[in-house]
């Protein structure tokens, strides 16, 4: 009876001494990737990964295409709206700015076709037109003009090189705003990273004086169109109800709003009339460049959302600032230019100072009670990168 009870305990032990092993296993390994791949894709998306057997090779080459693909689309999309503004012989920026709208709400009406023709394929909210809710998101669709519409005059009087110092200070203009607006305060470090970047930007805009090239009208539109950011974040956040908390819903009903909006504003400027007398009207690479520009303009939404999803809102943040550095020496190479050492220095304070004020806020936001990371990742996408969405 005693070797009975003896094998029988034994044979109990058994499965928690497999238990033990496998766990100071999965331990072990921990503590040799864990931290790059964190590093790498955020503690959401490792856990993710793991969960699906998937190996960190793979995860590494995924990240690594989806931060290439958004650096691409980005930099293209700044690159070719610069050449479409930029036509002597053309001079309607409302016109671009209203085409690109449109061809975002085609896109929307092709991508709710190609969801329903092909469900496990393409993933895409189908959404009819409800002039209810149109009403509603109209007050953010207005600050959705003029961020878009100044964000295009600012690239097209100062041009790509200076456009990343003369669009800084959406960083600012959000700790000043949610101040006024919501009550809310900013830490002494948060402040200070903004007193780099308004640093950055003074001797930004001192040392393009010195060239000969820089246009103040041009610097005026890159602070309305940083303030725009800032309220197109505020007011984002009030409307999202009313589509379901969906991007895409958002962006469907702002841009048709928009293109109502942009009617009356191109007659009144003389685009129209500009655009009838433009010899290149009949020109299919013309419209095709415009098209293409719409394209990457709705592409950039798409891959924003799909980098924050493989990685991290903190990632993503710290790759548009890359992103941006690489822009801004891309176009001094292209033009051949040459920059003094306090105008690169300008960069550095502008691109280093929202970098840190991105770190500082993210140590804050894991001081704070616990977020959904889904709603993190929206507000970094809406607050920050729709602004340049549609330079």
């Amino acid at each position: 009876m005693a070797a009975t009870w003896h094998w029988r305990a034994q044979r109990a032990r058994l499965p928690s001494k497999q238990v033990a092993l496998r766990l100071r296993h999965c331990r072990t390994q921990l503590k040799r990737s864990g931290i790059l791949r964190m590093a790498l894709a955020g503690s959401e998306t490792v856990d993710r990964g793991e969960g699906n057997g998937e190996t960190f090779l793979l995860r590494a080459v995924r990240i690594a295409a989806v931060v290439a693909l958004y650096w691409f689309v980005s930099i293209t999309m700044v690159f070719l709206n610069n050449h479409l503004l930029d036509k002597r012989d053309l001079d309607a920026p409302l016109l671009v700015t209203f085409y690109q709208c449109l061809v975002t709400v085609g896109l929307c009406w092709a991508m709710q076709l190609l969801a329903t023709l092909c469900p496990g394929f393409i993933d895409f909210p189908s959404v009819r037109f409800d002039p209810k809710t149109s009403r509603e998101v109209l007050p953010l669709s207005v600050v959705f003009i003029c961020m878009i519409t100044f964000n295009n005059l600012c690239l097209k009087l100062v041009g790509v090189a200076f456009y990343t110092v003369g669009r800084s200070l959406s960083t600012v203009f959000n700790v000043l705003l949610s101040y006024v607006i919501l009550k809310q305060t900013t830490s002494l470090r948060a402040v200070l990273c903004c007193a780099i970047i308004l640093g950055g930007f003074w001797l930004g805009v001192d040392q393009e004086g010195l060239t000969g090239n820089l246009s103040w009208t041009g610097v005026f539109f890159g602070v309305l169109a940083s303030a725009c950011v800032s309220l197109n974040a505020i007011y984002t956040k009030k409307v999202m109800p009313a589509v379901d908390g969906n991007i895409w819903k958002l962006s469907f009903y702002n841009n048709i709003n928009a293109c109502v909006l942009f009617l009356p504003l191109i007659i009144l400027s003389g685009d129209l009339g500009r655009l009838a007398a433009f010899p290149g009207v009949t020109d299919l690479g013309f419209w095709g460049m415009m098209t293409l520009g719409g394209v990457f303009g709705f592409a950039i939404g798409y891959v924003t959302g799909l980098q924050i999803k493989f990685t991290s809102p903190l990632t993503h943040n710290v790759s548009g600032t890359a992103k941006a550095c690489a822009q801004t020496v891309i176009a001094v190479v292209f033009n051949s230019s040459s920059k003094s050492l306090l105008w690169w220095t300008s960069n550095m304070m502008v691109l280093g100072g929202s970098s840190a004020y991105t770190w500082v806020k993210s140590l804050e936001m894991k001081k704070a009670p616990h977020r959904d990371p889904e709603d993190s990742a929206k507000e970094k996408l809406l607050a920050g990168e729709k602004g340049d969405a549609e330079v």
